[in-house]
């Protein structure tokens, strides 16, 4: 009989810069958090539309490849989920405002602080939050 595999909350990380988008898949993989990475806001959006409710984090740049900024992408995905923690990064000033409950990071962050809030959100999912599958 197959080992039933441990809940691993899931992160969506949406980076159009390769070495970036890989650093942050590491450090949450390091978590104990299953990673769906895309480059764009347009597919990561696909993706929230057939996962969003089993996501419990997300963490966007401003600036991606294709026509949906990070800031867009943070407010469809609070539609689809509004109890997702989004993190929204940029090296330039943030113009826009963010949706309800969404944190904006300024580059460079430490990748310590990318381990701090996974590890928060995973303190939190196993203390009795919302477990999503």
């Amino acid at each position: 009989m197959g080992q039933s595999r441990p809940y691993r909350a899931k992160a969506l990380v949406v980076e159009d810069d390769p070495m970036q988008r890989e650093m942050i898949e590491l450090l949450l993989a390091e978590s104990e958090f299953d990673v769906i990475s895309c480059e764009s806001a347009e597919a990561a959006e696909l993706v929230l539309r057939s996962n969003g409710d089993s996501i419990v984090l997300l963490l966007t740049d401003v600036e991606l490849a294709g026509n949906m900024t990070g800031v867009e992408l943070a407010y469809a995905a609070k539609k689809y989920n509004p109890d997702l923690d989004v993190i929204v990064t940029s090296g330039k000033p943030l113009r826009q405002r963010l949706p309800d409950g969404a944190l904006f990071w300024s580059k460079p962050w430490a990748p310590l602080d990318v381990i701090r809030v996974a590890e928060m959100k995973a303190s939190e999912l196993s203390a009795g939050g919302p477990r999503r599958s």
